[in-house]
């Protein structure tokens, strides 16, 4: 794992020793590949940031800032241990549950890029953070007018889009899907 592009490019990152999944390069690549020029200058919002990759590449590529958003002691301890490496500037940590983050500390519409990469419901019964996440009126809330949340999930998984919520693409790659959101406009 490492940053892929950027003034930080190719510099490696520590992966977290828990059961988290890191984003894969591939994913995260295609992921920033997409969004361009956008990134320069933009605010982006890590939920489940795991090692930071993510928020970490968005710096690396021109963010002003990264919030990242974890609350697994030994995450946010790689954390810190990859923005000291790569010495990028503009990233907030918070370690905390992202759920209470949105509801007691995000930026009304703060952010013109939230990320989102969290732990897949694979199993019948089992928690479903994507779902919950666009139902909840925090994340809409945190949200730039005219910004993204993108999101990693389960192939196939479906997506409430009822909540508010426009689906502009979706991408797989391998045991992962993207999907890009955009908060519906109402006229």
């Amino acid at each position: 794992m490492r940053v892929i592009s950027g003034i930080a490019g190719g510099i490696p990152l520590v992966a977290p020793k828990t059961d988290l999944r890191p984003t894969m390069d591939r994913v995260k690549g295609a992921i920033f590949d997409s969004l361009g020029e956008a990134v320069v200058g933009a605010r982006f919002l890590d939920l489940f940031a795991g090692s930071g990759a993510l928020g970490i590449e968005a710096l690396s590529r021109g963010a002003v800032s990264a919030t990242l958003v974890e609350k697994e002691p030994r995450a946010v301890e790689s954390i810190y241990s990859n923005l000291t490496k790569t010495r990028l500037q503009g990233a907030v940590v918070h370690p905390l549950d992202i759920f209470s983050f949105l509801h007691k500390v995000a930026v009304p519409g703060g952010y013109d890029f939230i990320l989102a990469d969290p732990p897949y419901a694979k199993a019948k019964g089992e928690r479903d953070f994507g779902v919950e996440l666009l139902s909840d009126p925090a994340l809409a809330r945190a949200l730039a007018p005219g910004g993204l949340f993108i999101l990693e999930k389960l192939p196939g998984a479906p997506l409430p889009t009822d909540k508010g919520w426009e689906l502009i693409r979706e991408r797989r790659y391998g045991a992962t899907e993207v999907a890009y959101l955009r908060l519906c406009v109402v006229e």
